[in-house]
């Protein structure tokens, strides 16, 4: 039997490793652009939550405790503006990208189904569908896919790694179009409360769905907006079917939230100063890397959401990474989302702000 790990591409990441070997080697040591990990504290109230919660002996649930459903559900209707989000519009899961790798197998794709996501896109859409042995197909309009075999379309605003954002017309658009061909569509909506230069909106507002949670899901994360991607801290939202159906097989499957992460989840979600707190820290670390970078002859496109500046020199995007990695500044290669991004590079904006200033200082 051949390894499933046949199917997949080689692990991005690993290409990066001997250019942080360089980078790293800077005087001033290493200043790592290149993954957008949080490096800012867990805020206190989340922290209180989670230590409050440890003596808990048994086994938590996969649908989480009916507290955590409804801090989801209310943060949906409070944030999203979507409306009438009960709990069985909404599932806990183990990390987003857990979701993204694992969904097209827990909706029983395999051979002769087909995955569609963004030409330029976070790998693992496609690692998803290799997993479930479908076909992945990338696309630059969605709705002129050709829907023959499409089971699941997927959609990521703000985007990773361009942090474009899709205009209220354009969602509005493939939600009827995904409706209309019978195609499931999940949206990726993971840096929603990250807009900068415009807001964001969920496929679930009532604008966007007709108020009607069918054939749609979201998908959102706490690691960006509340500093957990270490909790492993995130959930899904939609068309009660669907998650009925991804209740079930997840059950057998084990795909529990931790207990004392699921408390810490409702102290997220019910709080939004912290989030404010955070996104001040990222504005100001954005505009510092982005002035940085004009005055070195890059060019910004899109980038107006997210935790990333997508930057060119118009030049081979491996170059570029080599070139900074001589500064002790490391950043993501364009082609890691796909070809098109191959003149392109991703910067990060997590560092700390100490971490950001050297870094300012070395592109300048």
């Amino acid at each position: 039997m051949p390894p499933v790990s046949s199917r997949l591409p080689v692990f991005p990441w690993d290409r990066l490793e001997p250019y942080k070997a360089t980078a790293a080697a800077h005087p001033d040591g290493l200043v790592d652009l290149s993954v957008g990990t949080p490096v800012d504290p867990v805020p206190p109230l989340i922290q209180r939550a989670l230590a409050a919660a440890t003596d808990r002996p048994g086994y938590p649930t996969v649908w989480g405790t009916p507290a955590l459903r409804d801090a989801i559900s209310g943060w949906c209707e409070r944030r999203l503006g979507a409306r009438e989000v009960g709990h069985a519009n909404v599932l806990p899961v183990v990390g987003s990208k857990e979701l993204v790798a694992w969904l097209p197998i827990q909706l029983g794709l395999g051979p002769g189904d087909r995955v569609a996501y963004p030409r330029l896109a976070y790998p693992t859409y496609e690692v998803g569908a290799r997993l479930a042995g479908a076909e992945p197909v990338v696309y630059d309009s969605p709705t002129e896919l050709d829907p023959t075999g499409l089971r699941l379309l997927w959609l990521n605003s703000p985007s990773n790694p361009t942090g474009r954002v899709l205009s209220a017309d354009e969602l509005r658009e493939t939600v009827r179009w995904a409706r209309e061909h019978g195609v499931l569509l999940a949206s990726d909506e993971c840096y929603l409360e990250l807009g900068w230069e415009v807001e964001p909106v969920s496929v679930l507002r009532p604008d966007i769905c007709d108020g009607d949670f069918s054939g749609l899901l979201a998908v959102h994360s706490l690691s960006k907006r509340s500093n957990l991607a270490g909790y492993r801290a995130a959930f899904v939202a939609g068309d009660a079917e669907i998650i009925g159906e991804l209740l079930k097989v997840r059950k057998h499957g084990g795909m529990m939230t931790p207990a004392p992460v699921q408390e810490a989840v409702i102290a997220a979600l019910g709080d939004d100063s912290h989030v404010a707190e955070q996104r001040e820290r990222y504005a100001a670390r954005r505009a510092a890397l982005r002035a940085a970078l004009d005055k070195r002859g890059f060019r910004v496109e899109h980038s107006e959401a997210s935790l990333y500046l997508w930057a060119t020199r118009d030049e081979p995007c491996w170059d570029t990474v080599a070139e900074l990695a001589e500064h002790g500044v490391l950043v993501a290669p364009g082609d890691f989302y796909g070809p098109a991004g191959e003149r392109f590079v991703r910067v990060a904006f997590t560092a700390t702000d100490e971490r950001v200033a050297a870094a300012v200082r070395r592109l300048s």
